[in-house]
């Protein structure tokens, strides 16, 4: 059987390019169709594997990489253009265009589905406010994006067979696409450390995270500002990430209470996510990937109570929640938090059912169902 492989771009590294890696350890020698493919900023993830570009990674001067989120209009024809007639299964990894591609009547297309596109959907109207743009582009956007957004559910009904990251993900592919679809959480990588005595932690909070609007980082930032103004430092946050809205995040910032780490590798980062008191989750997500990265070693969790983290953090287990996105309720959530009522060993067990090897066992399990 001959299998391809479809992601939407691999110009950044996240949770859908962990779920790609693992279907590429899965099937190493299918070819990986992308939009564009940055090698710098991946690295040697991919090092070795058969990657095949649309036309925008051969636009002149490398404008295809440099100024990909202007191609957005042109992205829908670029999939559509990679031939996959030789391949009788396409399994895609798709969170906006990739679910789109034309296959044969008797080619299946599974797609990994990491979200109905947000900007597309219910993230419209947020998305586009957020876009440092005059007001008269931001009207040529919306009339872009209405297009687009017709393209997506035609694009959607092409799939065969839907796989949704989390049962939030599964509610809103079935809203937006009117599809069924079977939920497989995504791989998180493991820590090969045992749970940290209690006395062994560092004195801080931790958020890992791109610095971008809809991550909510500026709610942290200014919770831990009311703290400072009431208990000095005693109350640390560390920041790990970078990203568009860093500047305007570090502006935010008044108290030597909260620190920018930047970007980590990732011995750095286990190192500082192994050590915190708890990880803070305060934005809603399609599933989450870094919380459960916490627990896998056997770190709680702060988390707004919404979208993916709702399945993925047990309340008083592995973490607690705060029920809406304002400064009193985080505040009141780090206040009440209490490192001595969760157990590392119990935490990372819970985190094992969203390993790397379950991921590839269910995954294979459909495949060879369907």
């Amino acid at each position: 059987m001959k299998i391809a492989l479809v992601h939407d771009h691999l110009n950044q590294y996240g949770g859908a390019e962990r779920v790609l890696l693992a279907l590429s350890e899965i099937f190493p020698e299918a070819p990986i169709y992308t939009l564009i493919y940055d090698e710098k900023k991946l690295g040697n993830l991919f090092a070795g594997k058969d990657i095949r570009t649309s036309f925008i990674q051969r636009a002149p001067f490398n404008i295809g990489k440099k100024f990909f989120k202007f191609f957005l209009p042109l992205m829908p024809q670029a999939i559509e253009t990679f031939d996959l007639d030789e391949f009788d299964l396409v399994i895609s990894s798709s969170s906006a265009f990739c679910k789109g591609v034309i296959t044969k009547t008797n080619t299946k297309h599974i797609c990994y589905c990491h979200t109905p596109t947000r900007y597309l959907w219910d993230d419209t109207h947020s998305y586009v406010a957020d876009l440092r743009l005059p007001k008269i582009f931001k009207i040529f956007i919306r009339s872009s994006l209405s297009k687009i957004r017709e393209w997506d559910y035609l694009a959607s009904q092409r799939v065969d067979y839907f796989i949704a990251n989390s049962a939030f993900v599964q509610n809103r592919i079935s809203k937006f696409y009117r599809k069924e679809s079977e939920i497989i959480y995504p791989p998180v990588d493991t820590y090969n450390k045992e749970p940290l005595a209690t006395e062994g932690l560092g004195d801080y909070f931790l958020i890992v995270s791109r610095l971008r609007p809809y991550k909510k980082v500026d709610l942290a930032i200014q919770t831990f500002n009311e703290l400072n103004k009431e208990f000095g430092d005693k109350y640390k946050l560390k920041i790990i990430g970078t990203g568009e809205y860093e500047y305007e995040l570090k502006k935010m910032t008044i108290g030597d209470n909260i620190e920018f780490l930047g970007f980590k590798n990732d011995d750095d980062r286990n190192h500082y996510v192994s050590k915190c008191l708890a990880f803070i989750n305060p934005q809603e997500e399609d599933f989450g990937i870094t919380p459960v990265e916490a627990m896998m070693a056997g770190r709680p969790v702060i988390a707004f109570k919404k979208g993916g983290a709702i399945e993925t953090v047990v309340e008083n287990e592995t973490g607690i929640f705060f029920e809406k996105q304002t400064v009193n309720e985080l505040k009141n959530a780090i206040l009440k938090f209490d490192k001595t009522k969760f157990d590392s060993k119990k935490i990372q067990e819970h985190a094992q059912k969203f390993s790397k090897e379950e991921f590839k066992r269910k995954i294979l399990e459909i495949i060879n169902k369907n």
